[in-house]
């Protein structure tokens, strides 16, 4: 038995009782449209990071490792060779291959495992850096319910790939130089059109192109926010937040969110002692619990950021996985007071390519202006080939279809989830009708779930990340689009069962 076998039989005795594969190995898929060397890059990259293939260990030979799975030699070995350019293999002469011992600061995809594993054996356990770290690691899509995006076969490749292609033909020469710093005009001029649908009066001048909303948030919070000034958050929320205002020195502040918006009540109350600079809210399809704002709350909002004078910043992210007020109420705080104390926020990164980052800042002309300034000083101009791209996309209207056909998909697929999320004994309460993502109540700590849940390959979101106290939390966040693998519903069953 070789050593690589005994070492990962002591992680995971459930493996295979074979030495002629990798153990543990899941099955390689043909027809999953990755290569298979690309798969067995990646999951042993994965296996090393994780350390349950630790340095020195030796790795099994090419014709053990084809033969167990049936694959050519000639894929094992170019894929044994990429691992050695990568420094996560070494060839010895006459030997074989063995785990290469790598630098805590090494590079490769699959770093933030390790420095995961560093940060809970610092005593910091599970944090927000956490679960960004694990959500960029170079796991199927199947395997990450806690993740943040839809899968990739559920959006539509050959449509960006199509709007690529034509966008390069137009005139090359334009894709060598910056762009210009509101961002590309024809795309301003077709938001223009897409914010009036929502009843959002933009012109041009008033739209700030930005690398997602990401940069969006962090544009609007550097210029207005100072060390020691607070920022209101709902409580729970897009977890990122939380580290990026504190690293500005700002204190954030939790609202409790409601079925229908925020905890009005606790919004004035707080908002009397803090005095806060800015609000950020999700109206639409809130992250984590796919609620949205009800119009009486809106309403409200607005009355208390102007009774206290701070500035509403509404993060629409997820607009287009709404059908629209016609089908389920929606309202937009930025359609009530049309860009004067609302600062809104959107992109495509959920809907079109997160890898576009493609995102947008609609505000007066005056603070464009002085928002584009600071985007200049910070990253000069964001990238016009995506723009254009999505221009292209949005132009033509392919766009509207591809929306409606992903909405379709969420509202089957989150039918289904929840069934078997409630079977299970997890509680959902009020369901919401669109979105992609459940907030769950499992009755246990959630925290634990989701370590255990590594362990076997699962990346779960616990509901801890997503406030910022922190503190332990039965909740937990689902994407209902990521959960088709037969794994995460026997460990879920598992873990219930307990």
């Amino acid at each position: 038995m070789t050593n690589t076998v005994k070492q990962l039989r002591s992680v995971r005795p459930d493996m295979p009782q074979s030495d002629s594969a990798l153990p543990g190995w899941p099955l390689l898929l043909r027809e999953s449209g990755e290569s298979l060397v690309d798969q067995i890059v990646r999951g042993i990259r994965a296996r090393i990071d994780d350390k349950l293939l630790r340095s020195g260990v030796r790795m099994p030979s090419i014709r053990q490792f084809a033969d167990g799975n049936e694959i050519s030699r000639f894929t094992v070995v170019e894929a044994y060779d990429r691992l050695v350019a990568q420094g996560y293999l070494e060839s010895r002469r006459g030997s074989g291959f063995y785990v290469k011992e790598r630098s805590p600061l090494g590079g490769g995809y699959g770093n933030t495992a390790v420095q995961a594993e560093a940060v809970a054996e610092a005593g910091r356990g599970l944090d927000v850096v956490w679960l960004v770290r694990n959500m960029f690691r170079q796991m199927p899509p199947h395997k990450m319910p806690g993740g943040g995006l839809l899968p990739p076969d559920w959006l539509d490749g050959e449509l960006i790939a199509n709007a690529l292609r034509a966008v390069s033909r137009d005139n090359p020469s334009l894709l060598l130089g910056y762009g210009t710093p509101l961002g590309f005009l024809p795309l301003r001029q077709q938001l223009q059109l897409k914010l009036a649908e929502l009843e959002i009066a933009a012109a041009p001048d008033q739209i700030v192109m930005t690398t997602g909303v990401t940069q969006g948030l962090d544009t609007v919070a550097r210029h207005f926010l100072r060390p020691g000034d607070v920022i209101f958050v709902d409580d729970p929320a897009w977890f990122l937040m939380f580290g990026s205002f504190a690293a500005l020195g700002a204190k954030i502040v939790g609202i409790p969110r409601l079925g229908d918006g925020p905890d009005i009540v606790r919004l004035r109350e707080l908002a009397a002692i803090h005095k806060p600079k800015l609000y950020v809210i999700n109206s639409v399809l809130h992250n984590p619990t796919s609620t949205s704002l009800s119009a009486a709350k809106a309403f409200q909002v607005l009355r208390i950021a102007e009774e206290h004078d701070f500035i509403i910043v509404e993060d629409d992210i997820y607009c287009d996985m709404h059908p629209g007020s016609a089908v389920q109420p929606a309202t937009r705080i930025a359609a009530l007071d049309q860009l004067q104390r609302v600062i809104y926020l959107g992109g495509f990164s959920k809907t079109l390519s997160a890898n576009l980052r493609v995102g947008f800042i609609a505000t007066s002309a005056e603070l464009a202006r002085s928002l584009a300034d600071r985007k200049l000083l910070s990253t000069l101009t964001t990238g016009e080939i995506g723009e254009r791209v999505a221009y292209k996309v949005l132009s033509e209207g392919h766009y509207r279809k591809h929306a409606e056909r992903l909405r379709a998909r969420l509202n089957g697929a989150r039918d289904k989830v929840m069934r078997q999320l409630e079977r299970m004994g997890m509680e959902i309460g009020d369901p919401p009708p669109c979105g992609m993502f459940l907030w769950v109540d499992t009755g246990r700590d959630t925290n634990v779930m989701t370590e255990e849940a590594m362990e076997q390959g699962f990346l779960l979101a616990p509901g801890s990340l997503f406030s910022p106290a922190q503190l332990p939390s039965t909740r937990m966040r689902i994407n209902v689009a990521s959960m088709s693998d037969p794994g995460i519903w026997r460990f879920l069953e598992k873990a219930m069962a307990r």
